[in-house]
């Protein structure tokens, strides 16, 4: 038995596991995966074109009957700014000459709408038992379809500030997203950056925090990639884990060779949070433009527009087998990740995990009473 079942009976499902919806790199094959070894099997849509989305979950629908999660951003949509963005440009000029391209090549428009009435229309469609935010939550016209479409609504938070609002505003579930974890900040509330990222607590820090200040089932993400974190997410108080950088050696995942190779070598000090390859902070794994821009650049134009001039040099780059200037996301425990498929994976973790806790609590089970009557109790 788990400490806690309230994600469990939340969500439905048997292992209270839930795959991040690693946009690029996850697929449905992975969800359904997961879903098949009694997790909650993400997908993200935040990307992609309402008709595609609604295909997309279509296809992992086929391949299971579990709960799915289905993935989008709220993120605010970026303000134009030519003068910004021409001076990001020339920044880039230099590593146009190095690859051979013309600095004056037209950029190509870099556009991820904010969640909206489309996508919403997509989610009343299909109807995913749970629907995940990041960057914050949709609007409340919005949130009330959603929900009344039957979903669970569920979102990530990187303060205990934004964790109460997530609750006040609707959330029924909080991710709590340590510094650790990889991939965009969960941030929606803050308003410098940088004193943001030099602040934000890591998981061990902040995941009781926010058990100790919302009511709803917590979530702990961030540095979380085998069965000994998943088990210390319990002892903090978390109802659940959510983990994706344990997933990306899984033989389903779109996860180029090259890439794969980076990833077996990757340390707990070769990943850095940078805004450098979109214009929000984000963890990924260490690069030369990262450092010679440095982490977190003021020039870089608002998410996704800092995107458009880097795509025609990450396409020329790659043509070479160079990966300076593609993002690759994990957090800072990739050398714990493990190649075997998601299902294997999922049941590893939740044997591993469960060993843990009956390990920590001895034969007789007296404290896993404890561990699980004051996980209840913090969430009353």
């Amino acid at each position: 038995m788990w400490p806690s079942q309230r994600l469990i009976d939340l969500l439905q499902i048997d292992h209270p596991l839930i795959l991040a919806p690693m946009t690029g790199a996850g697929t449905i094959e992975l969800a359904a995966s997961v879903c098949a070894a009694g997790g909650l099997g993400s997908i993200s849509c935040a990307t992609l074109q309402p008709q595609v989305a609604t295909e997309t979950i279509a296809r992992l629908r086929a391949l299971t009957s579990r709960p799915i999660n289905v993935n989008f951003f709220c993120h605010a949509t970026a303000q134009a700014d030519l003068h910004r963005e021409q001076a990001w440009r020339d920044r880039l000029s230099p590593y146009y000459r190095i690859l051979g391209l013309d600095p004056l090549l037209p950029t190509p428009r870099m556009d991820i709408p904010r969640f909206g009435d489309a996508l919403c229309a997509v989610v009343e469609e299909t109807k995913p038992e749970v629907v995940s935010f990041h960057f914050g939550l949709l609007e409340p016209r919005l949130l009330s379809r959603v929900k009344a479409a039957g979903c669970c609504v569920i979102s990530s938070a990187t303060t205990v500030e934004e964790a109460c609002w997530l609750e006040a505003h609707g959330a029924v579930v909080v991710i709590a997203q340590g510094y650790e974890a990889g991939g965009h900040r969960a941030m929606f509330l803050a308003e410098d950056i940088k004193q943001e990222i030099a602040s934000q607590p890591g998981t061990l820090a902040l995941v009781p925090q926010v058990v100790d200040a919302v009511r709803v089932p917590v979530v702990a993400a961030g540095g979380i990639t085998d069965g000994r974190g998943t088990a210390a997410a319990f002892a903090l108080g978390a109802a659940g884990a959510q983990l994706g950088t344990a997933y990306l050696l899984c033989p389903e995942t779109e996860v180029p060779p090259v890439y794969r190779d980076a990833l077996r070598s990757a340390r707990a000090d070769t990943t850095v949070l940078t805004n450098v390859f979109t214009g929000r902070p984000a963890r990924v794994l260490s690069s030369q433009l990262a450092h010679e821009f440095g982490l977190v650049s003021e020039d870089a134009p608002e998410f996704p527009t800092a995107m458009a001039a880097l795509a025609l040099l990450r396409a020329a780059a790659e043509r070479d087998g160079c990966s300076n200037f593609t993002p690759l996301w994990p957090g800072q425990a990739a050398s714990l990740a493990r190649e075997i498929s998601g299902e294997a994976l999922t049941r590893a973790l939740a044997e591993e995990a469960l060993e843990r806790l009956r390990t920590l609590v001895g034969p007789r089970g007296h404290r896993a009473a404890s561990i699980g009557q004051n996980v209840t109790d913090n969430n009353q």
